[in-house]
Protein backbone atom coordinates (compact mmCIF):
# COMPACT_ATOMS: atom_id res chain seq x y z
CA UNK A 1 0.00 0.00 0.00
CA UNK A 2 1.36 3.63 -1.28
CA UNK A 3 2.39 5.25 2.02
CA UNK A 4 -0.25 7.80 2.47
CA UNK A 5 0.42 11.30 4.16
CA UNK A 6 -2.68 13.41 5.05
CA UNK A 7 -1.94 16.97 6.41
CA UNK A 8 -5.33 18.10 7.89
CA UNK A 9 -6.48 20.92 9.21
CA UNK A 10 -9.47 21.69 10.42
CA UNK A 11 -10.53 25.03 11.80
CA UNK A 12 -13.17 23.45 13.57
CA UNK A 13 -11.91 24.95 16.80
CA UNK A 14 -13.11 26.95 20.01
CA UNK A 15 -11.15 28.89 22.08
CA UNK A 16 -11.56 29.41 25.65
CA UNK A 17 -9.56 32.13 27.56
CA UNK A 18 -9.88 32.48 31.81
CA UNK A 19 -7.81 34.89 33.25
CA UNK A 20 -5.72 34.44 36.18
CA UNK A 21 -6.64 35.80 39.55
CA UNK A 22 -3.21 35.81 40.46
CA UNK A 23 -0.84 38.70 39.06
CA UNK A 24 0.32 38.35 35.68
CA UNK A 25 2.59 40.20 33.52
CA UNK A 26 -0.89 41.62 31.28
CA UNK A 27 -2.12 44.15 34.13
CA UNK A 28 -4.59 46.29 34.44
CA UNK A 29 -4.81 49.55 35.77
CA UNK A 30 -6.31 49.24 39.78
CA UNK A 31 -8.32 51.56 41.60
CA UNK A 32 -5.64 52.87 43.53
CA UNK A 33 -3.12 52.59 40.62
CA UNK A 34 -0.94 55.26 42.03
CA UNK A 35 -0.04 53.74 45.38
CA UNK A 36 0.07 49.91 43.89
CA UNK A 37 2.76 50.76 40.90
CA UNK A 38 4.65 53.96 41.30
CA UNK A 39 6.00 53.16 44.70
CA UNK A 40 9.52 51.50 45.34
CA UNK A 41 11.17 51.47 48.54
CA UNK A 42 11.99 49.28 51.83
CA UNK A 43 9.76 49.77 55.00
CA UNK A 44 11.03 48.08 58.28
CA UNK A 45 8.41 48.19 60.92
CA UNK A 46 9.92 48.01 64.27
CA UNK A 47 6.97 46.78 66.52
CA UNK A 48 6.32 47.13 70.19
CA UNK A 49 5.89 43.93 71.64
CA UNK A 50 7.28 44.40 75.52
CA UNK A 51 4.57 43.84 78.32
CA UNK A 52 4.15 47.84 78.85
CA UNK A 53 1.52 47.22 75.62
CA UNK A 54 -1.68 45.66 76.48
CA UNK A 55 -2.78 42.88 74.56
CA UNK A 56 -5.81 44.66 73.36
CA UNK A 57 -3.03 47.49 72.04
CA UNK A 58 -1.03 44.81 70.29
CA UNK A 59 -4.03 43.21 68.33
CA UNK A 60 -4.77 47.04 67.40
CA UNK A 61 -1.66 48.47 66.09
CA UNK A 62 -1.13 44.23 64.09
CA UNK A 63 -4.38 45.09 62.42
CA UNK A 64 -3.46 49.26 61.76
CA UNK A 65 -0.33 47.60 60.25
CA UNK A 66 -2.12 45.28 58.19
CA UNK A 67 -4.72 47.78 56.30
CA UNK A 68 -2.05 50.69 56.07
CA UNK A 69 0.32 47.81 53.74
CA UNK A 70 -2.93 46.81 51.77
CA UNK A 71 -2.65 48.85 48.98
CA UNK A 72 1.05 48.27 48.28
CA UNK A 73 2.51 46.16 45.37
CA UNK A 74 5.00 43.69 46.93
CA UNK A 75 8.65 42.37 46.16
CA UNK A 76 11.72 43.80 44.08
CA UNK A 77 10.57 46.67 42.36
CA UNK A 78 8.18 48.05 43.99
CA UNK A 79 7.65 47.61 47.81
CA UNK A 80 9.52 45.23 50.35
CA UNK A 81 8.44 44.61 54.16
CA UNK A 82 10.07 43.50 57.25
CA UNK A 83 8.59 43.26 60.58
CA UNK A 84 11.24 43.61 63.32
CA UNK A 85 9.42 43.12 67.22
CA UNK A 86 10.67 45.03 69.78
CA UNK A 87 10.81 42.90 72.82
CA UNK A 88 13.40 41.58 75.63
CA UNK A 89 15.67 40.60 72.37
CA UNK A 90 14.50 41.22 68.95
CA UNK A 91 12.49 39.03 67.09
CA UNK A 92 12.56 39.03 63.36
CA UNK A 93 9.40 38.12 62.12
CA UNK A 94 9.86 38.29 58.35
CA UNK A 95 13.19 39.84 55.76
CA UNK A 96 12.48 42.69 53.15
CA UNK A 97 12.44 39.44 50.53
CA UNK A 98 9.87 37.07 52.26
CA UNK A 99 6.61 38.60 50.88
CA UNK A 100 5.89 38.82 47.22
CA UNK A 101 2.22 39.46 47.49
CA UNK A 102 -0.54 40.88 49.74
CA UNK A 103 -2.21 37.34 50.87
CA UNK A 104 0.59 35.97 51.98
CA UNK A 105 1.81 39.49 53.69
CA UNK A 106 -1.42 39.69 55.41
CA UNK A 107 -1.59 36.30 56.71
CA UNK A 108 1.56 36.63 58.19
CA UNK A 109 0.94 40.03 60.21
CA UNK A 110 -2.74 38.13 61.35
CA UNK A 111 0.07 35.42 62.62
CA UNK A 112 2.24 37.57 64.81
CA UNK A 113 2.23 36.81 68.43
CA UNK A 114 2.19 39.40 70.97
CA UNK A 115 6.15 38.71 72.92
CA UNK A 116 5.19 40.58 76.48
CA UNK A 117 8.98 41.04 77.10
CA UNK A 118 10.99 43.63 78.08
CA UNK A 119 11.54 47.14 76.05
CA UNK A 120 14.86 46.39 74.51
CA UNK A 121 14.40 49.12 71.61
CA UNK A 122 18.15 49.62 71.10
CA UNK A 123 19.10 46.18 70.13
CA UNK A 124 15.65 46.50 67.76
CA UNK A 125 17.39 49.01 66.31
CA UNK A 126 21.14 47.35 65.58
CA UNK A 127 18.29 44.61 63.63
CA UNK A 128 16.76 47.34 61.09
CA UNK A 129 19.71 49.17 60.65
CA UNK A 130 21.27 45.95 59.24
CA UNK A 131 18.28 45.17 57.47
CA UNK A 132 18.03 48.63 55.77
CA UNK A 133 21.90 49.45 55.27
CA UNK A 134 22.94 45.99 54.00
CA UNK A 135 19.96 45.97 51.12
CA UNK A 136 22.05 46.18 48.09
CA UNK A 137 18.91 48.25 45.65
CA UNK A 138 19.31 52.20 45.94
CA UNK A 139 15.96 53.14 46.64
CA UNK A 140 14.22 55.05 49.15
CA UNK A 141 14.28 52.86 53.06
CA UNK A 142 12.18 53.75 55.83
CA UNK A 143 11.67 52.93 59.45
CA UNK A 144 8.37 52.85 61.16
CA UNK A 145 8.78 52.47 64.49
CA UNK A 146 5.17 51.37 66.20
CA UNK A 147 5.11 51.97 69.83
CA UNK A 148 3.92 52.95 73.26
CA UNK A 149 6.70 55.23 73.83
CA UNK A 150 7.15 53.68 77.14
CA UNK A 151 10.64 53.62 78.08
CA UNK A 152 12.42 53.82 74.64
CA UNK A 153 15.84 53.64 75.99
CA UNK A 154 18.86 55.62 74.87
CA UNK A 155 18.12 55.27 71.18
CA UNK A 156 19.07 59.05 69.84
CA UNK A 157 22.41 56.92 69.22
CA UNK A 158 21.28 54.20 67.01
CA UNK A 159 18.37 56.32 65.31
CA UNK A 160 21.22 59.23 64.35
CA UNK A 161 23.04 56.53 62.58
CA UNK A 162 19.82 55.37 60.50
CA UNK A 163 19.43 58.91 59.41
CA UNK A 164 22.99 59.48 58.15
CA UNK A 165 22.00 56.43 56.30
CA UNK A 166 19.53 58.08 54.64
CA UNK A 167 16.58 56.22 56.22
CA UNK A 168 13.56 58.39 57.02
CA UNK A 169 11.93 57.46 60.61
CA UNK A 170 8.46 57.54 61.06
CA UNK A 171 7.04 57.22 64.29
CA UNK A 172 2.95 56.28 65.80
CA UNK A 173 2.56 56.53 69.80
CA UNK A 174 -0.25 55.91 71.39
CA UNK A 175 -0.02 59.24 73.25
CA UNK A 176 1.67 58.06 76.47
CA UNK A 177 5.01 57.89 75.56
CA UNK A 178 7.93 60.13 76.11
CA UNK A 179 7.15 62.54 73.08
CA UNK A 180 10.63 64.65 73.65
CA UNK A 181 12.80 61.40 72.76
CA UNK A 182 10.33 60.83 69.86
CA UNK A 183 10.31 63.93 68.24
CA UNK A 184 14.34 64.05 68.38
CA UNK A 185 14.12 60.29 66.33
CA UNK A 186 11.67 61.05 63.97
CA UNK A 187 12.36 62.34 60.22
CA UNK A 188 11.37 66.41 59.34
CA UNK A 189 8.28 66.86 58.50
CA UNK A 190 6.82 66.39 62.53
CA UNK A 191 3.47 67.47 61.44
CA UNK A 192 3.59 63.90 58.92
CA UNK A 193 6.46 62.00 60.22
CA UNK A 194 5.26 61.54 64.29
CA UNK A 195 1.62 60.61 65.24
CA UNK A 196 0.41 60.79 69.03
CA UNK A 197 -2.89 59.06 69.32
CA UNK A 198 -5.33 56.89 70.95
CA UNK A 199 -5.33 53.60 70.34
CA UNK A 200 -9.08 53.50 69.68
CA UNK A 201 -8.76 56.06 67.48
CA UNK A 202 -5.37 55.07 65.03
CA UNK A 203 -7.49 53.87 62.07
CA UNK A 204 -8.07 57.67 61.59
CA UNK A 205 -4.37 58.66 61.07
CA UNK A 206 -4.35 55.53 58.63
CA UNK A 207 -4.59 57.68 55.34
CA UNK A 208 -2.21 60.33 56.22
CA UNK A 209 0.56 57.75 57.49
CA UNK A 210 0.25 56.19 54.13
CA UNK A 211 0.60 59.08 51.72
CA UNK A 212 3.93 60.40 53.82
CA UNK A 213 5.19 56.79 52.97
CA UNK A 214 4.44 57.25 49.73
CA UNK A 215 5.78 60.85 49.17
CA UNK A 216 8.99 59.38 50.06
CA UNK A 217 9.03 56.05 47.91
CA UNK A 218 7.28 57.46 44.86
CA UNK A 219 9.72 56.08 42.27
CA UNK A 220 10.45 58.87 39.47
CA UNK A 221 10.00 56.25 36.55
CA UNK A 222 7.30 55.51 33.79
CA UNK A 223 5.57 52.55 34.31
CA UNK A 224 3.89 50.11 32.09
CA UNK A 225 0.11 49.17 33.47
CA UNK A 226 -1.54 47.22 30.77
CA UNK A 227 -0.94 46.10 27.33
CA UNK A 228 -2.58 44.38 24.77
CA UNK A 229 -0.99 43.71 21.12
CA UNK A 230 -2.23 47.00 20.15
CA UNK A 231 -2.40 49.63 23.00
CA UNK A 232 -0.07 50.19 25.90
CA UNK A 233 -1.06 52.41 28.84
CA UNK A 234 2.03 54.05 30.42
CA UNK A 235 1.63 55.76 34.22
CA UNK A 236 4.21 58.00 36.55
CA UNK A 237 4.23 59.68 39.31
CA UNK A 238 2.43 63.42 38.94
CA UNK A 239 4.82 65.96 39.69
CA UNK A 240 3.25 68.94 37.90
CA UNK A 241 0.41 71.16 38.34
CA UNK A 242 -1.74 72.57 35.62
CA UNK A 243 -0.51 75.49 36.08
CA UNK A 244 3.31 74.50 36.47
CA UNK A 245 4.26 72.81 33.28
CA UNK A 246 3.20 70.43 30.60
CA UNK A 247 4.77 66.76 29.96
CA UNK A 248 6.17 66.14 26.32
CA UNK A 249 5.80 62.41 25.64
CA UNK A 250 7.72 60.75 22.95
CA UNK A 251 7.57 57.03 21.51
CA UNK A 252 8.12 54.99 18.22
CA UNK A 253 8.77 51.81 17.44
CA UNK A 254 12.70 50.17 17.65
CA UNK A 255 12.20 47.82 14.49
CA UNK A 256 10.49 50.33 11.90
CA UNK A 257 11.54 53.51 10.38
CA UNK A 258 8.71 55.51 11.04
CA UNK A 259 9.11 58.97 12.55
CA UNK A 260 8.69 59.43 16.26
CA UNK A 261 5.07 60.31 17.73
CA UNK A 262 4.19 63.13 20.03
CA UNK A 263 1.87 64.20 22.26
CA UNK A 264 1.92 67.40 25.19
CA UNK A 265 0.00 66.41 27.98
CA UNK A 266 -1.32 68.65 30.66
CA UNK A 267 0.88 68.98 34.18
CA UNK A 268 -1.82 67.49 36.31
CA UNK A 269 -1.54 64.40 33.86
CA UNK A 270 -0.61 60.81 35.52
CA UNK A 271 -1.01 58.42 32.90
CA UNK A 272 -1.49 58.12 29.36
CA UNK A 273 -2.55 55.41 27.04
CA UNK A 274 -0.70 54.95 23.57
CA UNK A 275 -2.92 52.98 20.74
CA UNK A 276 -2.87 51.84 17.17
CA UNK A 277 0.05 50.15 18.05
CA UNK A 278 1.85 47.08 16.07
CA UNK A 279 1.69 43.28 17.61
CA UNK A 280 4.70 41.97 18.79
CA UNK A 281 7.27 45.08 18.18
CA UNK A 282 9.35 46.93 20.51
CA UNK A 283 8.36 50.17 21.43
CA UNK A 284 10.80 53.33 23.37
CA UNK A 285 8.65 55.91 25.40
CA UNK A 286 10.44 58.89 26.83
CA UNK A 287 8.07 61.69 29.46
CA UNK A 288 9.73 65.12 29.69
CA UNK A 289 8.45 67.34 31.98
CA UNK A 290 8.96 71.23 31.04
CA UNK A 291 8.46 73.78 34.04
CA UNK A 292 9.90 77.20 34.68
CA UNK A 293 10.52 76.58 37.87
CA UNK A 294 12.59 73.77 37.73
CA UNK A 295 14.22 71.30 36.06
CA UNK A 296 13.23 67.85 35.74
CA UNK A 297 14.67 63.77 35.04
CA UNK A 298 13.04 62.88 31.28
CA UNK A 299 11.48 59.84 32.27
CA UNK A 300 11.74 56.47 29.87
CA UNK A 301 10.51 52.97 29.14
CA UNK A 302 11.01 50.21 26.74
CA UNK A 303 7.98 47.37 26.34
CA UNK A 304 7.04 44.84 24.26
CA UNK A 305 3.69 44.76 22.59
CA UNK A 306 1.65 41.16 22.93
CA UNK A 307 1.70 39.15 19.91
CA UNK A 308 -2.02 39.57 17.62
CA UNK A 309 -2.53 36.03 17.39
CA UNK A 310 -2.07 34.03 20.96
CA UNK A 311 -1.08 30.04 20.51
CA UNK A 312 -2.61 27.96 19.22
CA UNK A 313 -3.99 29.94 16.46
CA UNK A 314 -3.50 26.28 14.48
CA UNK A 315 -3.75 23.05 14.66
CA UNK A 316 -2.41 20.20 12.05
CA UNK A 317 -2.97 16.92 12.46
CA UNK A 318 -0.80 14.53 9.94
CA UNK A 319 1.21 11.15 9.43
CA UNK A 320 -1.81 9.64 10.26
CA UNK A 321 -1.48 5.37 10.61
CA UNK A 322 -3.46 2.93 12.03
CA UNK A 323 -2.14 3.71 15.84
CA UNK A 324 -0.74 6.89 15.64
CA UNK A 325 -1.50 10.28 14.72
CA UNK A 326 1.05 13.19 14.84
CA UNK A 327 0.05 16.63 16.53
CA UNK A 328 1.45 19.97 15.45
CA UNK A 329 0.25 23.61 16.68
CA UNK A 330 1.52 27.13 16.42
CA UNK A 331 2.55 30.08 16.55
CA UNK A 332 5.87 28.99 19.20
CA UNK A 333 5.77 31.80 21.63
CA UNK A 334 8.26 30.10 24.12
CA UNK A 335 8.28 33.36 25.94
CA UNK A 336 4.48 33.75 26.28
CA UNK A 337 3.84 30.48 26.87
CA UNK A 338 4.17 28.57 30.11
CA UNK A 339 3.20 24.70 28.83
CA UNK A 340 0.82 22.91 26.28
CA UNK A 341 -1.57 20.30 27.12
CA UNK A 342 -2.73 17.53 24.38
CA UNK A 343 -6.13 15.81 25.30
CA UNK A 344 -7.45 13.50 22.75
CA UNK A 345 -10.03 10.52 23.07
CA UNK A 346 -12.15 8.33 20.74
CA UNK A 347 -15.33 9.89 19.54
CA UNK A 348 -18.32 9.42 20.63
CA UNK A 349 -17.41 8.06 24.39
CA UNK A 350 -13.70 7.26 24.58
CA UNK A 351 -11.23 7.58 27.26
CA UNK A 352 -9.59 11.09 27.34
CA UNK A 353 -5.95 11.17 27.77
CA UNK A 354 -3.56 13.90 28.54
CA UNK A 355 0.00 14.88 27.75
CA UNK A 356 2.02 17.88 28.98
CA UNK A 357 4.46 19.25 26.89
CA UNK A 358 6.90 22.30 27.33
CA UNK A 359 6.13 25.73 25.94
CA UNK A 360 9.28 25.81 23.81
CA UNK A 361 7.32 22.25 22.22
CA UNK A 362 4.95 22.99 19.11
CA UNK A 363 4.14 18.96 18.07
CA UNK A 364 3.51 15.44 19.69
CA UNK A 365 3.17 12.04 18.33
CA UNK A 366 0.04 10.15 20.08
CA UNK A 367 0.27 6.33 19.84
CA UNK A 368 -1.39 3.51 21.14
CA UNK A 369 -4.87 4.77 19.26
CA UNK A 370 -7.64 2.44 18.08
CA UNK A 371 -7.41 1.32 14.31
CA UNK A 372 -9.96 3.17 11.94
CA UNK A 373 -11.35 5.60 14.32
CA UNK A 374 -12.34 9.14 15.39
CA UNK A 375 -10.32 11.42 17.78
CA UNK A 376 -10.74 14.54 18.76
CA UNK A 377 -7.84 15.85 19.94
CA UNK A 378 -7.58 19.39 21.93
CA UNK A 379 -4.25 21.23 22.12
CA UNK A 380 -4.12 24.40 25.06
CA UNK A 381 -2.03 27.03 25.96
CA UNK A 382 -1.04 28.47 29.69
CA UNK A 383 0.19 31.15 28.80
CA UNK A 384 2.49 33.25 31.24
CA UNK A 385 -0.42 35.67 32.19
CA UNK A 386 -2.55 33.13 33.10
CA UNK A 387 -4.80 32.86 30.23
CA UNK A 388 -5.60 29.56 28.89
CA UNK A 389 -6.24 29.74 24.78
CA UNK A 390 -7.04 25.79 23.50
CA UNK A 391 -7.98 24.86 19.98
CA UNK A 392 -9.84 21.48 19.09
CA UNK A 393 -9.53 19.67 15.96
CA UNK A 394 -11.06 15.90 14.92
CA UNK A 395 -8.12 13.48 13.31
CA UNK A 396 -8.94 9.66 12.42
CA UNK A 397 -6.35 6.61 12.39
CA UNK A 398 -6.10 4.20 8.86
CA UNK A 399 -8.06 1.36 8.35
CA UNK A 400 -5.70 0.42 6.12
CA UNK A 401 -6.43 1.40 2.96
CA UNK A 402 -7.06 4.73 1.69
CA UNK A 403 -10.47 3.58 0.37
CA UNK A 404 -11.11 3.42 4.40
CA UNK A 405 -9.67 6.60 5.29
CA UNK A 406 -11.43 8.91 2.61
CA UNK A 407 -14.30 7.55 3.87
CA UNK A 408 -14.07 8.17 7.55
CA UNK A 409 -12.85 11.69 6.61
CA UNK A 410 -16.01 12.35 4.58
CA UNK A 411 -18.02 11.28 7.49
CA UNK A 412 -15.90 13.95 9.60
CA UNK A 413 -16.56 16.79 7.42
CA UNK A 414 -20.64 16.10 7.42
CA UNK A 415 -20.64 15.97 11.03
CA UNK A 416 -18.13 19.65 11.00
CA UNK A 417 -19.98 22.97 10.88
CA UNK A 418 -17.27 25.06 9.77
CA UNK A 419 -14.05 23.48 8.26
CA UNK A 420 -11.12 24.08 6.51
CA UNK A 421 -9.34 20.68 5.06
CA UNK A 422 -6.59 20.62 3.19
CA UNK A 423 -4.88 16.92 2.16
CA UNK A 424 -1.56 16.69 0.61
CA UNK A 425 -1.17 12.62 -1.05
CA UNK A 426 2.35 11.66 -0.95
Amino acid sequence: MRTFLLHCVFLWATSRRSSSSSSSAQVSVPAAATVLTCCEGDIVLLLDSSGSLANYEFSRLLRFTAELLRPFSLGRGHVRVSLLQVGTSPKLEFGLNVHNDQESLQKAVRRVQHLQGDTNTVAALRVARQLLTEAEEDVPKVLLWLTDGVQPGDVDGPIKELKARGVSVLIVSTVHGNYQVLQRAVTPPLESHLYAVDIDDVDIITEDLRNAIIKIIRAERLDVVHLTSHSAVLQWRPILRTDSGYYELQYNSMSTTDPESRRTLSGDSSSVELINLQPDTTYTASLRPESNQRLFNTLSVSFLTLPGVLSPAVVVVSDSGPHQIHVSWGPLQPTRVRRYTVEYGAIPSGDVRKVSLDGRVNSTLLTGLKQGSQYLVTVSALHMDGKEVAMSVKACTQDGTEEDVLGLLVEILKSSSVFLMVCVQA
